[in-house]
């Protein structure tokens, strides 16, 4: 699984001019289930993501996880982090799972981080979205449980 996580103020996604999930301060989880990924997959994936240390403490230090700074989560479906650049010019996406398997890890996905007790929103699996955000930092990291 690939996950593109970025720390923010604000996030939110809207589909047709009408905003379906949002969070406050926390992180935007951009995922993509990969055809290889299975639920220990996914589960281990949410479990490092709400771990990770990127969250200032008192001091300004990078050193709270998103359970421990009590912030929420945005997770937001995007198949294009499977893309392969390597020929041309036009990307190809059939390196990532096909849309019934990706979209049940999908789910997955967010119920593993909500069941940490995170507070979670999502896009819609599959639609065209509009995504806004303000990062805070900024931070991105990029994730992929193969590596």
């Amino acid at each position: 699984m690939r996950a593109l996580i970025q720390r923010v103020t604000s996030a939110r996604v809207s589909v047709s001019g009408e905003v379906i999930g949002q969070c406050d301060a926390g992180l935007l989880i951009l995922v993509c289930a990969m055809p290889d990924d299975d639920e220990t997959t996914v589960d281990a994936l949410a479990q490092k993501i709400a771990k990770l240390r990127i969250f200032k403490d008192g001091t300004g230090k990078m050193n709270l996880s998103l359970l421990q700074s009590q912030g929420s989560a945005l997770v937001v479906s995007q198949f294009t982090l499977a893309a392969d650049t390597s020929r041309g010019n036009r990307p190809g996406f059939s390196g990532a799972a096909k849309p019934d398997i990706a979209k049940a890890l999908y789910e997955r996905f967010v119920s593993a981080l909500q069941a940490l007790d995170i507070p979670t929103q999502t896009g819609e699996f599959g639609a065209d979205m509009q995504v806004s955000l303000t990062n805070d930092g900024p931070v991105t990291l990029w994730i992929d449980t193969d590596d």
